[in-house]
């Protein structure tokens, strides 16, 4: 939310884009009379260079359209959420000097959040990294990329052959296009390392890990436009209003034209939830027991589908055990939620159909992630509210490649497009990459025993996660005996993440200041350069935006979009691609990981990149969108429907297909399926984008089967469940007669002695889905959907209380899980709630704190505190603070406090937002801030000239411990605090 403003002059604290900016700024003047007299409301650009780096000025325009000058127009897609904007550019003399924001565009139809207006400031800023720099003494030296990449390989070189592959921790990003990510866990394979990780960690992992061990597949089941469609929707854990504000136009339209009932269930009353028809205020950290409070009515009422469950859905007996656990009172008493206001919930949801839940951070960032997001689709489900327009899972993602970022591989449990750490796994990828699989094995460390833990042989090592960007640093101060690899971390490549996105932030400092070597290679130098304890061993890498290269991006709603470089990228900034491939030429594999990747004027290929994935992506679906295909879609946007995103079946070029080919994209280019715009969609046949449940659980469990029962998909020559399709059964339904000879002879190959075990996910041909497709079936089975995930630690949701609980009282009934190894670090989460309640925390701490987004900034906030246009509309970090909490503390509006946390005597001081968004006991912080750290301002540290506009205090800093056992999911929604005056 906005700070309030104020017209008034300032006094003493005269408002300023930038802290740093108070020194030059005469007392007694407000920002619009410093301006207006200082001249730089008419002088602009021109007089900044005498200005000092932070000082105020107005936002001008960098350079306009010149008159004769012809205007070339570019089209790629805005970085800044993953509603995927596409931004038109117009370009003359290689200058970006005209913006519209796409009015053909299925997507956003002309509209721009203020990020996506202020877009092509991140091409033009002036705060960007302009060439590689490295840290001496404490001093920024400029080098050439060729000392860069000699000193920074030599190094890690070094921390390879004296500690191994895996003393070396890569961290990608979502700023990567498809082919970036998917070069960079390529990378991370080659290197032998799976310690590859990005942001999805932090923001949708527990989504990937509970959707797919529900329905198959982790990923938004419907899209933004589909909402339209919807008559109910539930918005739990999400403020699209400010995080995705176009697809707020989408949920909007489904309210208002529609007449669809918006429920919004939040602990802080949002700009999403103003709009709602109805806001649940809950407990931050109940999300069980609501989805559970809200399916005891629908059970009890006999408001279930229970045709959908029959056929459907394995396991919802031992559900309706739990559920009936959690009556109205009791829901009442943990979450605060009256059992009246639920049963109007539960009434609409599930008899007020097509429904639609949709969530986003405020539901995964939890210890109990994973498990609430399986309570959300069990919701889904029990009410036949899956595989229908209108209906679906719709999960909102944060940035513009998030959802591709993690498809292509940069997971530490998965290779790309979710190929397991198996061997069939990495046999797969060896074969696409043409790779011997030993070569790739011997890249890996052999890890000892130690810690009371047997060794691991090099395959062991290659088939086992690695560590989590939640905790990669506690790999570097934890007692040697304690981490489960070969060595600690010595060293970290960071590309495009933002050093203040991960929680205890002081404890993350200690190991950043005792790293041997840091990279930091992004087109800013993000938080991770600031850093006033490393005085050695820091090198930044300045990094092309994504609007600056071609490559394709995949929204929230699967769609995959290809964007074309709009300008060179400035400076001796260079893309993502490039960097890659000249450290994979500085350790002597460039010439077998880019085989089938060309190079043209010493760059790669973006096209070629996705080609490579396509040859290998048949387990997701990433098999059938060619450059050329999704080049297409770029150029026949408009011909896409608003809701449905289907074009013509008469056009030439792209009709029939979904915009943006949807994953799942089935077989080869050449076949030409549409796109899946609606997952497990039975209504329609599957060469049309329809689906079934997948069947990756098995057939058959406790004597009950695990596949669909009278469902099947329309025109399927087998109507009921099936297992998943391999070439053997292939045989047994006699349709390998009708594969081509090409297709049986890559088959043939690819499985050697065992032809009959070749899957529809490691045939290289394509054939076996076109074959399946072609008899109407799924080649992935046609199942049920598990309710009872009995491969994860809580098969069936259950409530446990935070790990630092506002209600202690609850702890004993609702503890978390037992402390336990998971990701090769113990999580000791129940011995720190445990000692939070015999030692009382609650009473010095007794104020829940919870962060999200604010429109103007996006993720970390480097690129966009670095932006002019948007650091002017959010010049502070603030905390909001209910007024009874604020009465009580003798804080003003306005005023800084001291915001203080439960660990490491941590504090950030930030200026208070008083108001009744957020209720007693509850305050509220956004994530995007840094460049402060417990009231200490660290823009000295910055190399000159590229320091954020804007800086502030994280949040993280404040943090605390809490992980999700299944994916290593931070614990930032519910966090104790105290909050006093200055």
């Amino acid at each position: 939310m906005l700070t309030k403003r104020k017209s008034a002059a300032a006094g003493a604290s005269v408002s300023s884009v930038a802290s740093s900016a108070s020194a030059a700024v005469p007392r007694g003047l407000d920002r619009r009379a410093f301006l207006r007299n200082s001249g730089l409301a008419v002088g602009g650009m021109a007089v900044f260079g005498a200005m000092a780096p932070g000082a105020v000025r107005k936002a001008e325009a960098v350079a306009g359209p010149m008159p004769g000058v012809p205007i070339v127009i570019k089209k790629n897609i805005c970085t800044h959420c993953s509603v995927g904007c596409t931004v038109t550019a117009e370009v003359q003399n290689g200058v970006w000097t005209g913006q519209e924001p796409s009015w053909s565009s299925p997507i956003n139809r002309g509209t721009h959040c203020a990020k996506g207006a202020a877009i092509r400031e991140i091409v033009h800023g002036d705060r960007r990294l302009k060439y590689p720099l490295k840290l001496v003494d404490g001093e920024w030296q400029r080098l050439s990329w060729e000392q860069a990449i000699t000193e920074i390989g030599d190094k890690m070189a070094e921390i390879r052959e004296t500690s191994g592959a895996d003393a070396m921790y890569m961290l990608g990003s979502a700023k990567f296009t498809n082919e970036g990510a998917y070069l960079f866990r390529k990378f991370g394979a080659f290197w032998g390392t799976n310690s590859v990780d990005h942001q999805a960690r932090i923001c949708h992992s527990t989504t990937v890990a509970g959707v797919a061990n529900t329905w198959g597949y982790g990923a938004q089941t419907n899209s933004y436009n589909d909402i339209r469609n919807a008559k109910t929707m539930i918005i739990m854990g999400g403020n699209p209003a400010e995080a995705h504000p176009v697809a707020m136009q989408h949920v909007l339209a489904g309210k208002e034209l529609n007449r669809a009932n918006m429920i919004v269930v939040d602990p802080r009353f949002t700009r999403t939830a103003a709009h709602g028809t109805e806001y649940v205020r809950l407990r931050a950290g109940t999300d069980i027991p609501v989805i559970w409070g809200i399916l005891w009515h629908v059970f009890q009422n006999g408001w279930e589908d229970k045709e959908f469950i029959r056929t459907r859905v394995y396991g919802m007996d031992e559900v309706r055990k739990e559920v009936a656990k959690w009556t109205p009172d009791e829901v009442e008493r943990v979450s605060g939620v009256p059992g009246e206001q639920l049963k109007r919930v539960a009434y609409l949801f599930s008899q007020e159909k097509p429904s639609t839940l949709i969530w986003c951070m405020g539901a995964t960032q939890h210890t109990v992630g994973t498990a609430n997001v399986r309570a959300y689709c069990t919701l889904v489900l029990a009410t036949g509210n899956i595989g229908k327009p209108g209906t679906g899972a719709n999960i909102f993602r944060g940035h513009t490649n998030v959802q591709g970022a993690t498809d292509l591989g940069l997971d530490v449990t998965s290779l790309p497009l979710y190929y397991g750490l198996t061997e069939g796994g990495w046999k797969h990828w060896s074969r696409v990459w043409e790779v011997e699989y030993d070569y790739l094995q011997s890249r890996f460390d052999e890890v000892p025993a130690k810690g009371g833990r047997k060794p691991r042989s090099r395959k062991e090592n290659m088939e086992t996660p690695g560590l989590t960007s939640t905790r990669w640093f506690d790999a570097v101060t934890l007692p040697e005996e304690d981490i489960d690899q070969r060595s600690p971390l010595r060293g970290m490549f960071v590309m495009g993440h933002g050093g203040n996105t991960v929680t205890r932030i002081p404890e993350m400092l200690k190991a950043l200041e005792k790293l041997d070597l840091l990279v930091v290679a992004d087109p800013h130098p993000t938080t991770f350069a600031a850093i006033p304890g490393r005085r050695n061993g820091t090198y930044l890498l300045p990094i092309a935006t994504s609007l600056e290269c071609d490559g394709s991006r995949t929204a929230s709603n699967r769609s995959l979009q290809w964007g074309e470089k709009i300008v060179e990228p400035p400076f001796e900034a260079r893309t993502d691609y490039d960097v890659i491939y000249d450290f994979a030429v500085k350790f002597g594999f460039a010439d077998q990981m880019f085989k089938n990747i060309a190079r043209v004027d010493n760059k790669v290929v973006a096209d070629d990149v996705l080609r490579e994935i396509n040859r290998g992506g048949f387990s997701t679906g990433y098999c059938g969108q060619s450059p050329e295909r999704l080049k297409a879609h770029m150029r026949n946007q408009a011909k896409f429907d608003l809701v449905t995103l289907r074009a013509p079946k008469d056009d030439p070029e792209v009709g029939g297909e979904y915009y943006g080919l949807p994953w799942p994209c089935w077989g080869t280019p050449e076949m030409k399926h549409p796109g899946s715009p609606l997952l497990y969609r039975t209504d329609v046949s599957v060469w049309e984008g329809g689906g079934t449940f997948r069947a990756r659980f098995g057939v058959e469990r406790n004597g009950q089967t695990l596949l669909a029962e009278d469902s099947f998909s329309k025109d399927s020559d087998l109507t009921d469940g099936y297992p998943e399709i391999n070439f053997g059964i292939l045989k047994k339904l006699g349709w390998d007669k009708d594969l081509r000879p090409a297709e049986l002879a890559t088959i043939q190959r690819v499985g050697g002695d065992k032809p009959d075990a070749v899957s529809w996910a490691t045939d290289l041909s394509g054939g076996i889905q076109r074959v399946c497709m072609d008899h109407g079936v799924m080649h992935y089975g046609n199942a049920k959907a598990r309710v009872v995930a009995w491969n994860l630690p809580d098969p069936v949701p259950v409530h446990r209380e935070p790990i630092y609980s506002a209600r202690p009282e609850l702890v004993s009934k609702y503890p978390t899980r037992p402390d336990e190894m998971q990701f090769r670090l113990p999580n000791v989460g129940f011995s720190v709630q445990k000692a939070a309640v015999e030692n009382n925390v609650f009473r010095n701490f007794p104020i829940i704190l919870t962060s999200g987004r604010l429109v103007e900034y996006e993720g970390g906030g480097e690129e966009t505190r670095s932006n002019k246009w948007l650091a002017e509309l959010q010049q502070d970090m603030f905390v909001e603070i209910n007024p009874v909490d604020a009465a009580a503390r003798g804080v003003v509006d306005g005023s800084f406090v001291w915001v203080m946390g439960t660990e490491n005597a941590a504090r950030t001081r930030v200026k208070a937002l008083v108001t009744e968004r957020v209720g007693p006991g509850v305050a509220f912080m956004p994530f995007h801030f840094s460049g402060h750290y417990q009231g200490a301002d660290w823009r000295g540290h910055y190399p000159a000239g590229t320091d954020p506009i804007v800086l502030g205090e994280s949040v993280n800093t404040i943090t605390t411990y809490g992980y999700d056992p299944v994916t290593g999911m931070q614990e930032t929604k519910v966090v104790l605090c105290q909050i006093a005056a200055v």
